[in-house]
C-alpha cells in the first residue's frame, strides 16, 4: 500500500482561506452569478456600497458571518471559544478576498469564453479551498463551521449537510436580490448559481476523499486544545 504524505492541519488552513478567497474573486470576475454561499454577502455588498463606498465585498462578508455566528450559538444554546475564532477567520478571509479581487480585475480579457474559464476555475478553487478547511482544525468561516457543527452532532454525511446549506443560501440570495433590486433585475443570483448549488457539496466530497486518499493531515503544533472550547 502507498504510504500517504503528511500534510499539516494549519497548512491546509491557510491554503483553504486562500484558495476559497481567490475561487470567489473568480467567480465574481465571470459574472456567471455567485456561489450560492456567499450570494447574501455579495448582493448586501453590491446594495450597501451605493451608500457607504467602504462597503467591500470582504467587510460584507464578516458582517454577515458575525450575524451568523450568533445565529449558531443562539440554535446550540452555547457560546464556544470556537465561535470567536471563527469570526477571526472571516475578517481573514474578508482581507484576502478583498486583495484576490483587485488582482484578478487586472486579468485581460472580457470574453464569454474567459468567463466561462473564471467561472469554473473558481468552483473548483472554492471547493477545494472549504475541503482543506475541513481538515484543520482551526475554526473555518461561519458558513463551514455551521455545516461541521451540524454535520458533527448528527452524524451526517458532510457532503449532503453541506448541499442542504448551499440550496437554502441560494434561497436567500434570491428573496434579497428581489427585494434590493426588484423582480426585473438579478444581481449575485444567476444561472452560475443555480449550478453551483446543484454540484458543489458533490464536489467538495470528492476532493475530500481525494485528499484522504493521498495525504494524512497532522498537526505542526500543539494547538489543537486552544479552539476545541
Amino acid at each position: 500500500m502507498k504510504r500517504k504524505k503528511i500534510f499539516y492541519a494549519e497548512l491546509a488552513y491557510v491554503l483553504g482561506i486562500a484558495l476559497l478567497a481567490l475561487g470567489t474573486a473568480l467567480m465574481e470576475r465571470a459574472d456567471f452569478g455567485m456561489s450560492m454561499v456567499v450570494a447574501p454577502a455579495y448582493i448586501v455588498h453590491l446594495r450597501v456600497s451605493q451608500f457607504l463606498p467602504w462597503f467591500s465585498f470582504g467587510v460584507a462578508e464578516f458582517a454577515l458571518q458575525g450575524v451568523l455566528l450568533v445565529a449558531l450559538s443562539l440554535r446550540m444554546g452555547r457560546f464556544r471559544r470556537s465561535y470567536l475564532f471563527s469570526f477571526v477567520t472571516a475578517v481573514l478571509y474578508g482581507a484576502v478576498l478583498d486583495r484576490c479581487i483587485s488582482i484578478v480585475a487586472l486579468l485581460p480579457g472580457a470574453g464569454m469564453a474567459m468567463r466561462l474559464v473564471c467561472y469554473v476555475l473558481g468552483m473548483l478553487l472554492c471547493a477545494s479551498g472549504v475541503a482543506l478547511l475541513f481538515h484543520s482544525y482551526i475554526p473555518p468561516e461561519a458558513y463551514e463551521l455551521v455545516v461541521k457543527e451540524v454535520a458533527c452532532r448528527k452524524k451526517w454525511d458532510v457532503g449532503r449537510v453541506k448541499t442542504a446549506y448551499d440550496c437554502i443560501s441560494c434561497a436567500v440570495g434570491i428573496a434579497l436580490s428581489f427585494a434590493f433590486f426588484g423582480w426585473g433585475q438579478f444581481e449575485g443570483v444567476k444561472a452560475g448559481t443555480i449550478v453551483c448549488a446543484l454540484v458543489n457539496g458533490l464536489l467538495i466530497g470528492w476532493i475530500d476523499r481525494s485528499l484522504n486518499k493521498s495525504f494524512e493531515f497532522r498537526d505542526g503544533v500543539k494547538l489543537r486544545g486552544l479552539f476545541e472550547k
